[in-house]
């Protein structure tokens, strides 16, 4: 393993962000899709070997693969760019602007959100050979889910949207480690090794993931969950998208980048 110093690795996370800021549209919104789908992909693979052994801690040791599949292909997340975007602007890199920060996570969240959806439509049509089959055990269990987490958060009224908020802080907190974590070596292997474990946690601990959130909700609903578009973005999208921005910025981004790259000098005593 080729161990990279924290000072170095921070100064890569602020080149990372001030690369997505001039990124191309083009190359943005499909490297977004591409995290979106695939992501929603790992998390229809979680649930379903949950389902299928009894066991929610074997889909959350395996929940990883699909983060490290898109974060080597370096495709983009909303989450990842909440937390190193920030970082180039308040680096004052120059030509970062704020509306530059805005453009890259509106592209970057409209392509998670198709690719997500898309893999809903895929996992909904083979589960009930287009529409024309009940789609079982697994269907029953993304249904209950969707339920539970848009109308359960919604009978707590604030003190439910302030739950998921602070579920997607821990969040992002977690995932975000992952995405600096795979900055500290240069080996593939010790790169997943970083991304696997705080990925792990995050899900098994049902914290709350605005991009998961993006296939499960919709999954949920055509297979027929009882709740609304408005409960889901209301009850659960947007506090969660809120909690990754705060936890993702606030927990990883911005304390790296004060004690790694703005250190303060020495305190020596004579």
């Amino acid at each position: 393993m080729a161990y990279i110093e924290p000072n170095e690795f921070v100064t890569k996370m602020v080149d990372s962000g001030e690369q997505k800021v001039f990124m191309s549209t083009k190359d943005t919104f499909i490297r977004a899709f591409m995290a979106g789908a695939i992501l929603g992909l790992a998390a229809l693979f979680a649930i379903t070997v949950a389902v299928t052994t009894g066991n929610f801690l074997v889909g959350a040791l395996l929940f990883p693969v699909g983060f490290i599949m898109l974060y080597l292909m370096k495709f983009d997340l909303l989450t990842g760019v909440f937390t190193l975007v920030p970082l180039a602007l308040i680096d004052k890199r120059p030509g970062v602007t704020f509306n530059g920060l805005m453009r890259n996570w509106g592209l970057v969240f409209v392509g998670n959100f198709a690719g997500a959806l898309t893999t809903a439509f895929f996992a909904s049509f083979i589960l009930t050979y287009g529409y024309s089959v009940d789609g079982g055990a697994l269907a029953e269990k993304v249904s209950s889910i969707g339920e539970s987490r848009t109308l359960g958060y919604q009978e707590h009224g604030v003190a439910g949207w302030f739950t998921i908020f602070i579920r997607g802080m821990l969040c992002n907190w977690m995932v975000s480690m992952g995405v600096v974590g795979a900055m500290i070596s240069t080996s593939a292997g010790s790169k997943m090794a970083a991304m696997w474990m705080p990925v792990m946690l995050f899900f098994f601990m049902g914290f709350e993931h605005s991009i998961v959130n993006m296939f499960l909700f919709p999954f949920s609903m055509i297979m027929g969950g009882e709740f609304t578009v408005s409960d889901y973005l209301i009850w659960n999208e947007l506090p969660t998208a809120l909690g990754n921005l705060a936890g993702g910025f606030l927990l990883v981004g911005l304390p790296l980048y004060l004690t790694h790259v703005r250190t303060s000098p020495e305190r020596r005593i004579a």
